[in-house]
């Protein structure tokens, strides 16, 4: 059984640019959401293995949704990514109880690394 991805990204490029990469690995990307509201309301709904996250988004963020999503289910696999990859970012990342955050640009065997990593350490 495929392992199944919600992405969250009001890019529909970059939402695209990863289902492409995922699917072509053996995941699904099972739903998307263009910002963080829509994101929570499809995770509960949902309940995917994984969550593709962008930081910066129209209406609730990406570090406050990953913050919401953990609180409700503090096993959730979440990866942040962002354009802004610097180590504040990186900071605020983990200070949420997050591991992975990875550059926009996306680079695919980035991707699918960060997402192996995800796989087995949570």
């Amino acid at each position: 059984m495929k392992k199944t991805i919600l992405v969250i990204d009001d890019s529909p490029f970059a939402s695209q640019q990863i289902k492409d990469v995922v699917e072509e690995h053996g995941y699904e990307v099972i739903d998307y959401a263009r910002n963080g509201e829509e994101g929570i309301e499809k995770y509960k709904e949902i309940h995917p293995d994984f969550v593709i996250l962008d930081i910066i988004m129209p209406g609730i963020g990406g570090l406050e949704t990953a913050e919401i999503l953990l609180k409700e289910d503090p096993k959730a696999k979440i990866m942040m990514l962002s354009s802004l990859c610097d180590s504040g970012t990186l900071e605020e990342v983990k200070s949420i109880g997050l591991k992975y955050l990875i550059p926009k640009p996306l680079d695919e065997d980035v991707l699918l690394a960060t997402l192996e990593l995800l796989k087995k350490n949570g």
